[in-house]
């Protein structure tokens, strides 16, 4: 038997031609919005969200209530939508949930919780979809469905393993910034109450002067941070594997209802383009010493579903909803979940799924949509078609022509540039040298190690490098102990 190397096999798309990335996205720039044009991103997102049926792909385990947003603060000056106007108190949706377990799985795992949003707004539905973590694994779209097969399950065995997640990780060193926060004390919140939420993309807010700021969400547990330990997480999950939906649910039906003070930072336009950081990248911060927190309102979750299924099993959030006074911005994971989510309720739900009531605007809809599978809302005094002399709906002007960016650049398929002021371990780095104690430092290097029991050598040393290149004194403790 020959010894010679295996010729690696050419990756090639469902219909046999050569794949032109698996890890980036075709852009304006290297730093532009995504095209429709890339066939292989559309085909690669758009199997991928029908992988599974009929639960969430991603986000399937999770628990929600119903509240609202009081404005407190006064941010008209950055944005002319109407649910941040100074006053204004709208009705809203939250959904929390782990990110790659399913239904069934513990609420007690260590992983991010998604932070999901849907505020009914006089001016439509718009949807906030974060995590309890302002930052993310990776920042193109185009390895998204790569990452999350690594979080799931072994094709072979069926299970679960440590092996599969440090190999994507390691070999994904745009990961550092999230992992160090997955494996520190923050990694196992212990309910849902006692956690931020953030929108962790950047967003581009426009006033009515037509000024445009970027912006970054963050929503501050009034109930304080309070984390589990892995031990106390795994008892709970052998014991009560509900854990935080039971006390969510449980909190609100006694009265104890929990909130969050929602505050932005925001960053003038031109200001955002040469920040010393690239904003754009979901991997990064901005600095809140640079950009200090200014306070909007408070959400308040007061009232619990009366079926879990058709109010929050079928609730649908999506990037794409959004109202006037708020736009989007270049970043790619952004521009890729823009289609993927919706996408994904197209096809887990339905393509009416907008109808049912949870998902249902609290205004008037007046859209040339029509029929298709469960289809239960019509409209019979207009045409089904544009234009028309019968007097549907018309479009008097478009109120997100002045929410835009700019851009310019050749069409690449180029990874987001990187400097030795902006690099994939700085900030992971001072996350886990300024930031958390000797203590917060000891238990990640013990909770580490505590993953490496059966990951091959190949991968644990490299598992022990990328713990090094974000702090060489850590990484040569995660070595030692395990």
């Amino acid at each position: 038997m020959s010894d010679a190397p295996k010729k690696p096999v050419r990756a090639t798309t469902d219909t046999g031609a050569p794949v032109p990335s698996h890890e980036i996205s075709q852009s304006v720039g290297p730093n532009g919005p995504l095209l429709l044009q890339d066939f292989h991103f559309l085909e690669h997102m758009a199997h991928f969200n029908r992988e599974r049926v009929p639960e969430r792909n991603v986000h399937a385990k999770g628990s929600g209530a119903f509240g609202y947003l009081e404005v407190t603060g006064d941010v008209s000056q950055y944005t002319k939508a109407a649910l941040f106007q100074p006053g204004t108190k709208t009705d809203m949706l939250a959904r929390f949930s782990t990110v790659a377990g399913e239904m069934g799985s513990p609420d007690t795992v260590r992983d991010p919780r998604g932070f999901a949003l849907k505020f009914y707004t006089s001016e439509g539905n718009y949807d906030l979809v974060g995590n309890n973590t302002p930052v993310f694994f990776i920042r193109d779209t185009m390895k998204f469905p790569h990452f999350i097969r690594s979080q799931k399950r072994q094709p072979d065995s069926g299970l679960q393993d440590f092996e599969m997640r440090w190999d994507f990780w390691t070999l994904s060193p745009e990961s550092a910034h999230q992992v160090t926060y997955l494996m520190g004390d923050r990694g196992i919140p212990k309910t849902f109450r006692h956690m931020h939420g953030f929108g962790s993309h950047t967003y581009l807010w426009v006033n009515e002067a037509g000024e445009r700021f970027w912006v970054k969400y963050h929503f501050k547990t009034n109930q304080g941070i309070q984390n589990l330990t892995g031990p106390e997480a795994d008892a709970l999950a052998g014991t009560d594997p509900d854990a935080h939906r039971r006390d969510l649910f449980d909190s609100i039906k006694a009265g104890d209802f929990p909130s969050w003070t929602v505050a932005v930072q925001l960053i003038p336009y031109e200001e955002g383009l040469s920040y010393r950081y690239n904003i754009f990248d979901v991997t990064k911060v901005v600095s809140q010493q640079d950009y200090p927190l200014i306070e909007v309102g408070t959400m308040v979750l007061d009232r619990n579903p009366e079926n879990h299924f058709a109010q929050i099993e079928q609730a649908a959030f999506e990037p794409s909803a959004l109202v006037p006074g708020i736009g989007f911005s270049p970043d790619k994971m952004l521009q890729g979940r823009i289609f993927a989510y919706a996408d994904t309720h197209r096809h887990r739900i339905g393509p009416n799924y907008h109808q049912l009531p949870v998902n249902a605007p609290q205004v008037e809809v007046a859209s040339y949509n029509q029929d298709g599978a469960m289809r239960y809302g019509y409209r019979t005094n207009h045409p089904p078609y544009f234009p028309n002399s019968k007097g549907g709906p018309e479009v008097a002007d478009d109120p997100w022509a002045d929410t835009t960016f700019d851009v310019s650049g050749d069409i690449v398929r180029e990874k987001q540039p990187l400097s030795a002021d902006d690099d994939d371990f700085g900030q992971a780095r001072i996350l886990l040298t300024e930031v958390m104690d000797a203590d917060e430092r000891s238990r990640l290097v013990e909770t580490v190690a505590g993953t490496l029991a059966g990951v091959t050598p190949e991968v644990r040393d490299r598992v022990y490098d990328y713990w090094r290149a974000i702090d060489k004194e850590t990484g040569d403790r995660i070595a030692a102990a395990s």
